[in-house]
């Protein structure tokens, strides 16, 4: 007999096709995973080009309406409009390319156009093409308006303090030092960002790189920011409850009585679902502004900076000017947080005290009840006394009748008044019996109950 392990088979959970691959079901979530990886691709660029970027708000479902005139566009134009479940679209009429971006609260158009090798940089204005924006209506406010020049190396044309205001001028080579980028984050007449980059040497697919990752360094830079007017905004009322905390702490030192008490939990109360209210209305905002900072942050990284003329990077500029911003935000968020577990525990203390008072006033009105009860008690002993003594009152009254006639018929020899005499002790002791225990037995069914 041979010891030999049994050969196993494995056999296909699925039936091979015709042409010998074996299919299998996929996860309904698999192709959305795999094509998310290549949403957003890199595209090649050829130099020299102009791109007009915008960035709109489209919360609020504004998102779908967007979508709907960028389908009538492409339509209108027999060009391919993106499917329904597309968040990145392209397309090219003429010269001109068109890159549309849905994210989750704002959509981008890039139209990227050739420019001539002689041109001047930033010439023609960006106010006499922000035309080609005007093709498909404003999706929502406007967040950001860039104005990118693309040109190959040329220090004649490409003279920076020319360009640009020189006093908060940034610019930097990326990490081998085939491009320079530069910009002064300051708008322009017609209220763009200019970004200049200048090719020495990059290729249009590095070229190509190179512009989307600053175009998104400007763009997630302006979503950043936006958590610092709700930080000023709700700055104040976070001091006005701080404040009032204080005082409320102080006055719970004071305060024994349970109608003080109670009036310093009902503020105290108030006071907490303000601060919910206020954390819950600036959550989102700050938990963006984390999460844009970071992307701003990661881009910086990967284009990898080198100093350029004595000049500041921008990776030293955004942290002078960023930095206090998401600071601010974080520092309120903070406060936020804190603010609203110091509530909760000043709450659950004073809590405690009225819940403590409340027992205190139940105990003595239980004792009170219990007085009450005492006495009623000695009452009812006191009415059933008497009530004994009067029902046998009337029930020997009664039997004197009947003694009374029973010895004038003859029936008994007795005197009725021996009788009746007689009758008196066993009547009442009678009737005491009864009361005692039809009260004992309405005590016994109450305590049973």
């Amino acid at each position: 007999m041979s010891n030999a392990p049994e050969k196993t088979t494995l056999v296909p959970a699925q039936t091979p096709d015709i042409d010998g691959a074996v299919r299998f079901t996929p996860h309904p979530l698999r192709a959305a995973i795999l094509g998310e990886v290549h949403a957003r691709p890199f595209t090649a660029i050829s130099v020299p080009s102009r791109i007009l970027h915008f960035a709109f708000d489209t919360g609020g479902g504004r998102a779908q309406a967007d979508r709907a005139n960028l389908v009538s566009f492409c339509n209108g134009r027999s060009l391919a409009a993106p499917l329904p479940a597309e968040k990145h679209h392209r397309v090219a009429f003429g010269a001109t390319v068109l890159r549309w971006e849905q994210h989750s609260e704002f959509t981008t158009y890039t139209w990227e156009m050739p420019a001539q090798e002689d041109q001047t940089p930033f010439h023609p204005d960006a106010a006499s093409l922000v035309s080609l924006m005007q093709l498909v209506p404003q999706p929502g406010p406007l967040l950001a308006a860039i104005d990118l020049c693309l040109m190959r190396d040329d220090p004649q044309r490409a003279v920076l303090e020319r360009l640009f205001d020189r006093a908060s001028l940034a610019a930097g080579e990326n990490s081998d030092g085939l491009a320079l980028y530069a910009t002064d984050f300051r708008p322009d007449p017609a209220g763009f960002i200019r970004i200049l980059i200048v090719d020495r040497g990059l290729g249009p697919e590095r070229a190509g790189a190179l512009v989307q990752r600053v175009i998104e360094i400007e763009t997630y830079r302006t979503l950043a920011l936006l958590g610092l007017p709700e930080a000023q905004r709700v700055a104040p009322s976070i001091g006005k409850i701080e404040h009032r905390l204080a005082e409320v702490t102080e006055a719970m030192k004071g305060a024994g009585d349970l109608a003080g008490n109670r009036a310093l939990l009902d503020e105290l109360t108030a006071l907490a679902a303000e601060v919910e209210a206020g954390a819950a209305a600036t959550g989102y905002r700050f938990s963006a502004t984390r999460a844009y900072n970071d992307i701003v942050q990661q881009r910086l990284q990967t284009i990898g900076e080198t100093k350029v003329k004595g000049l500041p990077t921008w990776s030293s500029f955004l942290a002078r000017r960023m930095k206090p911003a998401t600071q601010t935000c974080a520092a309120i968020e903070a406060r936020q947080a804190n603010l609203s577990l110091k509530l909760a525990r000043a709450a659950n203390l004073l809590r405690t005290r009225v819940d403590v008072a409340l027992e205190d006033q139940n105990q003595r009105l239980l004792q009170s009840m219990n007085r009450r009860t005492q006495l009623q008690l000695r009452l009812q002993t006191t009415v059933e006394g008497l009530s004994v003594a009067a029902i046998t009152y009337y029930v020997v009254g009664l039997f004197s009748y009947v003694a009374k006639a029973a010895h004038d018929s003859g029936l008994v020899r007795i005197e009725p008044g021996y009788a009746t005499a007689i009758f008196v002790p066993v009547a009442a002791l009678a009737i005491w019996l009864i009361l005692r225990r039809i009260r004992n037995r309405h005590i016994g069914g109450e305590e049973r109950d």
